[in-house]
Order: C-alpha cells, then sequence, then structure tokens
C-alpha cells in the first residue's frame, strides 16, 4: 500500500504487510486477494461473479483492478488455488491490462488457458505450472503450495512466508477422508506450518454456518446409482462444468450401468476434454457419444451429461427445459438429476427450469429432495480443525456473505484465538498487518466491481446499470417537443414529415412504454404535457435555444409528477425537435 493511502500511524514499512480484498468478502463469487509490502505486490486468484436478477443486460461481473494498474511496476505475480471461474474467471481480463506470470497448478492453467485463448491473451500470458509442495519466491513472498481437497482436482493452499511472518491463505476446501482421486488435504504439512508459528490465517466461510463436517464426495455415489437403477428412460446429469470428481463419478456410474455418455454445454464439453487428456478424468472412448447422435440409441442406453445447473438463461438445461435445445429433448418418464448447491440469488432461476422439466413430464432429483449433492467446502467442524492445525496468532474469515464471515469469526473465537485478533473485513478494506497487531482500515475507493455486457474489454457504467434497472421497474415515458427553430415556441406539429416520426395533434407528444397504458391513462398524459408546455414557457428565448437545458428542465418536472402521482419513476427521455 503507498503511504498516500495510509495514515501516519501506518505507513507500509518492511515490519507490515497490507491485505486487501478487490472481492469475495461479501458475496460468493469475485475471489481476488492482494497481499502487498512497501516494494512487491501479489494476488491470489482472479474470479468473476454471475449476475443477478437486479442486473438487466449484464453478463458477468469483475472486480475493479484499478488498484493494481496504479501499481503495476510492484507486481510480481497472480497465484491461483485452483480452476472454478469464481477464482480463476477474470484472469483474462486481468491479463488484458496487466502483464505479471501467473502460477497455478497444471488442472488449473489448462482450465484458465481456455479463456484465455477465447478473449485473445492466451498468446502472451506467462503461465507458469506448480504442483503441491512446490515454492516460488516473489519479491518480498515466498509462495509454498500445499494440496488441500475440493469439488476440482489440484486444488491448493497457499503459505506465504513473508518479512513479518507466515500467512496462510487456504482457498476453498474440505477434509474429504476418502477423496475421488485418493489425494486427501495435507494434513502434516499443515501441522507443520502450525508448529513451525503462522502469523495470519485467511480462511473459506463458504458453509461456516452448517454445523458438523461435510460428507465424503464418494457418500452420494449410492444415491446416484439408486437413481441408475430406477432409471428405465433417458438419465440427463447435470452438474458445474469443473465438478470434475462427480463427473467421474457419473461416467463410472454409466460404465456400471452400460449407458452411454453424451456431453452437451461448451464448458462441459472443453473441461471434460481437457482432464481426460491430462489423466485428471478416466474415461473409456468406447462409451462417449456425440450429443448430437443420442436420439439414434433406446432412451435407457444413453446418460446425457449437461451444464445449467443455475438455471442460466442459455444453458443446455434451460433449453432442453424449454423444449428449445437443437438436438436433445426430454421427454415424459425421463429422470433429471440437479447435482450442485443452489447458489444464494439462483432460487428462482433454478424453480423456473424445474418447473418447466416437470412439466414436461420428467421425474426431478436435487439437493432438496435427495442426496445427491455434497459440498466442496468445509463445514463448521472442518473450518475449526484447519485452525487448530495452524493455530494462527491472528484470523480472518474470507469467501462468503457477511453472515459467513461473522459465523467463521465465531468458530475461531470458539477454538481459542482471542477476540481481538479477528477482524472481518470486506470488500476494498485494507487489513494492515504486523507481527505484533492486526487492524482493518478503511475502503478509500480501492475496490468496486465492473459489469461486461459482451466481451471483457466492454464493461458498464454504474449509471448505464441503473438506467436498465429504472427501466426494467419502471418503464420510459419520452415527452417530444417541437419548438419553432427562429422563436423557440412550441408549435402545432402538421405535414407528413412531423407525423412519420409519431406524432399526434397537438404541440407535445408524449409516448409511454412500460410505465402506464397509454389507453387508460389520458387525464395522467395530459397533465404531463401541460407540465411541460408550462416548463417550456417559464424558459428565457436563451435557454429555449439549448436543448440540453430543455431537457433537463422537462425531465426533472415529469419525474417530480409521476413520483406524486404514482410513486413510480420512470426513465424519462425528452426529444426536442426544431422545425
Amino acid at each position: 500500500m503507498t503511504n498516500s493511502t495510509l495514515n501516519n500511524n501506518t505507513e507500509n514499512v518492511d515490519g507490515s504487510v497490507s491485505i486487501i480484498p478487490l472481492g469475495g468478502l461479501g458475496e460468493f463469487g469475485l475471489n481476488m486477494m492482494v497481499y502487498e509490502t512497501e516494494d512487491d505486490l501479489i494476488v491470489i486468484d482472479t474470479g468473476f461473479m454471475l449476475p443477478g436478477s437486479d442486473m438487466p443486460g449484464v453478463d458477468l461481473i469483475f472486480p475493479d483492478i484499478h488498484y493494481l494498474v496504479e501499481r503495476q511496476e510492484k507486481f510480481r505475480g497472480i497465484l491461483l488455488t485452483h480452476g472454478h471461474e469464481d477464482h480463476i474467471g477474470a484472469l483474462a481480463y486481468v491479463l488484458r491490462q496487466l502483464d505479471v506470470p501467473v502460477y497455478g497448478t497444471q488442472l488449473t492453467l489448462a482450465i484458465a488457458s481456455g479463456r484465455l485463448r477465447e478473449y485473445g491473451v492466451l498468446g502472451k500470458a506467462q503461465l507458469n505450472t506448480i504442483s503441491p509442495g512446490d515454492t516460488v519466491e516473489l519479491g518480498d513472498f515466498t509462495a509454498e503450495f500445499i494440496h488441500v481437497a475440493h469439488s476440482i482436482p489440484d486444488s491448493v493452499a497457499i503459505a506465504l512466508r513473508t518479512p513479518i511472518g507466515v500467512i496462510v491463505h487456504t482457498g476453498d476446501f474440505k477434509f474429504d477422508m476418502t477423496p475421488v482421486d485418493g489425494k486427501l488435504t495435507d494434513i502434516q504439512r499443515l501441522a507443520r506450518l502450525g508448529a513451525e508459528g503462522v502469523l495470519m490465517l485467511i480462511s473459506d466461510s463458504t458453509n461456516a454456518e452448517r454445523r458438523g463436517q461435510i460428507p465424503s464426495e464418494r457418500s452420494i455415489y449410492s444415491t446416484i446409482d439408486s437413481i441408475f437403477q430406477n432409471t428405465e428412460q433417458t438419465l440427463f446429469l447435470c452438474t458445474f462444468s469443473s465438478s470434475l470428481h462427480r463427473i467421474q463419478q457419473f461416467i463410472d456410474l454409466a460404465n456400471k450401468h452400460r449407458r452411454l455418455i453424451a456431453v452437451t454445454g461448451r464448458s462441459l464439453i472443453n473441461n471434460v476434454r481437457t482432464a481426460t487428456e491430462l489423466g485428471y478424468l478416466e474415461v473409456n472412448p468406447d462409451y462417449l457419444i456425440d450429443a448430437r447422435d443420442a436420439s439414434m440409441f433406446s432412451p435407457h442406453e444413453v446418460m446425457i451429461l449437461s451444464t445449467g445447473s443455475q438455471g442460466e438463461q442459455r444453458s443446455a438445461l434451460t433449453l432442453m427445459a424449454l423444449d428449445n435445445h437443437p438436438f436433445l429433448n426430454v421427454e415424459p418418464g425421463d429422470t433429471v438429476v440437479i447435482s450442485a448447491r443452489i447458489i444464494p440469488g439462483n432460487e428462482k432461476a433454478i424453480g423456473h427450469v424445474v418447473n418447466h422439466l416437470l412439466k414436461r413430464g420428467a421425474k426431478i432429483y436435487h439437493e432438496r429432495n435427495a442426496d445427491v449433492h455434497v459440498s466442496g467446502h468445509g463445514a463448521s467442524e472442518d473450518l475449526k480443525l484447519m485452525i487448530n492445525l495452524l493455530r494462527p496468532k491472528f484470523f480472518t474469515p474470507m469467501h462468503g456473505e457477511y453472515q459467513n464471515l461473522v459465523r467463521h469469526a465465531e468458530l475461531a473465537e470458539s477454538v481459542g484465538i482471542p477476540r481481538e485478533n479477528i477482524n472481518v473485513a470486506e470488500d476494498g478494506e485494507l487489513i494492515y498487518l504486523t507481527a505484533d497487531s492486526c487492524e482493518v482500515l478503511g475502503r478509500e475507493g480501492r475496490s468496486g466491481r465492473v459489469f461486461v455486457d459482451g466481451k471483457p474489454e466492454i464493461g458498464l457504467d454504474d449509471i448505464v446499470l441503473r438506467d436498465r434497472i429504472q427501466l426494467s421497474e419502471d418503464g420510459i415515458v419520452v415527452p417530444i417537443i417541437v419548438l419553432h427553430s427562429d422563436t423557440g415556441d412550441d408549435k402545432q406539429p402538421a405535414g407528413d414529415d412531423v407525423s412519420t416520426i409519431g406524432l399526434n395533434t397537438g404541440e407535445i407528444e408524449i409516448i409511454s412504454r412500460g410505465f402506464v397504458y397509454m389507453d387508460e391513462s389520458e387525464a395522467l398524459i395530459e397533465k404531463a404535457k401541460e407540465i411541460t408546455r408550462s416548463v417550456i414557457a417559464n424558459l428565457s428565448d436563451e435557454q429555449k435555444h439549448e436543448t440540453e437545458t430543455v431537457q433537463d428542465e422537462v425531465r426533472g418536472a415529469l419525474r417530480r409528477f409521476f413520483s406524486k402521482q404514482m410513486q413510480r419513476t420512470p426513465l424519462i427521455f425528452p426529444v426536442v425537435m426544431r422545425v
């Protein structure tokens, strides 16, 4: 952190580390954490977040990285904990603006490479493959990568050795004693770090409010196996495209029950191909078929692997639910399994898909009516175990909504971390760490969000998003004002040229869409016309010749009028014409 953003008592010197979350503290997704000394800066994870229903026209949300751009001369590298999009999805956006090396495990970088290639930055990306146990020196930081179990292979926690002590950043983790790939969280290494001394732990809070310990990934095998046995027609299995341990179990069961496997959904196809080529998935090629050929086989011979577990509008499952998929259909008697956590905010979209699948006669299994999903994030006992293994002096929860962070802080206190050594922070706040103290300072404009409509380089300003929200909620009103080019007086429209733009007889025309039904609101519209005429009449001759002034005055007057009359404020877009 530069001295200009710190007070006189907290200057960034050799005896301190500044930790700034640019995303991931206060929401699910958008994970990006900055670690900074006087001379060097590194970032752990660069994730995106999917928009909610209150963000019309937004495709993706990225962290605002102006803080990094301003300090690019000391930016030493990006460290990735695993290959989920909420941790790597913004990498292409970052590398478009910053030329820094990236470090991650083989699978993580392979998945990230697909997105980098898509957005034209793979050629210039400095991708460095690491393995658990490796260390990387980046200025004042020495990063050690430690294997942890999660829902995707090749996940790591990162221990940062700094001039003031060791900071452990867990990434996403759980303690799975029977993982699908046989690779356990490296408890021994974590315990050794704890014995050596950990200054600070920053840990995953996703499931802090869940009691007990998260079951093994293998715990759902018997339930899915039973569904295979009892499904007489086509079986559709839907999960996150990066949940490779889950996908491996589906593939194994398809082999056991002699069903052919068809994969649909671009991200799922790419991830299955990549993971298979690298040896992270074991797939018998004799069982794989092109999804376009699925209809050539009897329904009981086919299993469809699909994306769309969160009800995404253009996902394969949503298209099938709406009978709009180009070559796959859900028929009466088919079975659909949605094997994924319902991310908060997506309940309505998922419910929409489920309703349409039920209308098509399908039988539906999801996490609320069957044991078809198990989380990749540790619950309260897992989180306490991590704290007890590392025994940190200071503790800060990350990854989750504020309620998750607070609950995790309570868990840390329950296992012996002094309350004064626990800090709950939010995006943009500065966590200022020394060997003897840790405090949370203000935001000072360090963080924000970039709303993307289309490609990553096309961002939406906040005002554009607010306009879209207002338009979707309250509609639009367009006052069309015709002024005489000489006098500025409002003029009765006449003639074919004027009528072709939609003006009715009268000097002011008002058009409304999504606000009121015009045919049943004549009194309201006439009053709005009178207000518009009055506004123009009260303008000086000079003001009448300034289009922006006319628009601003009319907009303000109508906004006040509609708000008072309707308790709604439509988007008002005055059009001024001169004849």
